[in-house]
């Protein structure tokens, strides 16, 4: 599974510096995560994380859906590392939703035992009720109750203009996406009603917030999950349920299929394995926020926020004082510059930058 699927078409030709940068990068050093360290480095590393408590997620259980590759596999590998009990959820289906295969959830409830962790593999659909119904009913009978539910669970298209977009092409999207995300959220929510607690934490993208171009059917799924997110959030605090989002870029399947994708790449910048601590903190039960949404890729997690300006207020507005207003008050770029805020205008060219952040970090 990808949620990065947007760096594919570069708008710019920033996808050749890039690509320089990332081949200079690799030849430096082994990996992008693993630079050497000095021994007072190493030691006052060990030092600041003493002082920390470890996250720990004992006695909770998790469900995580899509979670036989890619980003669902590392999250699902962390959480039970951190003591959760895991439902590995995964069809094994292609990317267009096709077939079907039990290895991938096997797999990695495999990896999970073999690591003392405690997992157990479910096959069903996100995108039918009985589906969910069926994974949240596995959670309860084989761990007892069910307290995390991360929606990770997709499925793509190659891209493609919007003349070639139908209804059936965006209802193939949203049923997986979107309806299949409701469909667990609504499986598992009279579980987390009747305890008065939960954490959910449903799959956004950049894609959905800046615009990615060929990609509308996904953009306007990803899109929607932010006002699940939002809006399920102001009606779960009743019940001591956090639902929050993630934002997250990866290389996986459909991404290590674009020739040259890789090349692009610095050693280890896009490993999902990045995504997954904050996936972690969102589902303990410390973590308090509820209804924002994280961008997580390169390394980097940031909060992501709809804002407006100020604006223009009159009680008999006319065109010529909208236009007058316009500028300085209505879009008031002055202000967006002096907040320091990180003002996206497409999703590649985001992903691009956070790419070169983790490059010179």
């Amino acid at each position: 599974m990808c949620h990065f699927k947007q760096l594919v078409d570069f708008p710019d030709n920033r996808g050749s510096g890039l690509r320089e940068k990332a081949r200079s990068r690799r030849q430096t050093q082994s990996t992008a995560v693993d630079r050497v360290a000095t021994p007072s480095q190493a030691a006052a590393d060990r030092d600041w994380r003493d002082t920390l408590t470890e996250v720990r997620l004992d006695g909770r259980v998790a469900l995580v859906t899509g979670a036989g590759r890619g980003l669902g596999r590392a999250h699902a590998r962390l959480l039970a590392a951190h003591g959760a009990r895991v439902v590995v959820n995964d069809p094994g289906v292609g990317l267009g939703g096709e077939g079907g295969d039990q290895a991938p959830a096997r797999d990695v409830v495999a990896e999970i035992e073999a690591a003392g962790g405690s997992a157990v593999a479910n096959f069903d659909t996100v995108a039918t009720e009985d589906g969910a119904r069926a994974m949240i009913r596995q959670a309860i009978d084989s761990f007892g109750r069910i307290d995390i539910v991360v929606n990770n669970a997709g499925n793509f298209y190659t891209r493609h203009g919007f003349d070639e977009t139908s209804p059936e092409s965006f209802a193939h999207i949203w049923q997986v996406h979107v309806i299949g995300s409701v469909n667990v959220i609504r499986a598992a929510w009279p579980h987390m009603v009747a305890q008065k607690y939960g954490r959910i934490i449903n799959t956004a993208s950049h894609t959905g917030y800046l615009g990615s171009r060929n990609n509308l059917e996904y953009s306007a799924a990803k899109a929607a999950i932010h006002g699940i997110t939002r809006t399920l959030s102001l009606e779960a605090g009743d019940h001591n349920i956090a639902v929050n989002a993630i934002a997250p870029g990866a290389v996986t399947r459909p991404v290590r299929l674009i020739p040259g994708i890789l090349d692009m790449m610095p050693a280890g910048a896009f490993e999902p394995e990045l995504v997954a601590p904050t996936v972690v903190w969102l589902a303990h039960e410390d973590c308090k926020v509820t209804g924002e949404i994280f961008g997580v890729m390169a390394g980097t997690t940031t909060r992501i926020k709809v804002v407006e300006t100020p604006g223009y207020c009159s009680r008999n507005p006319t065109p010529e004082a909208i236009r007058d207003a316009f500028e300085d008050v209505i879009l008031d770029q002055r202000r967006f510059d002096a907040a320091g805020l990180v003002i996206g205008k497409e999703a590649e060219l985001r992903g691009m930058d956070l790419v070169e952040r983790f490059t010179a970090s």
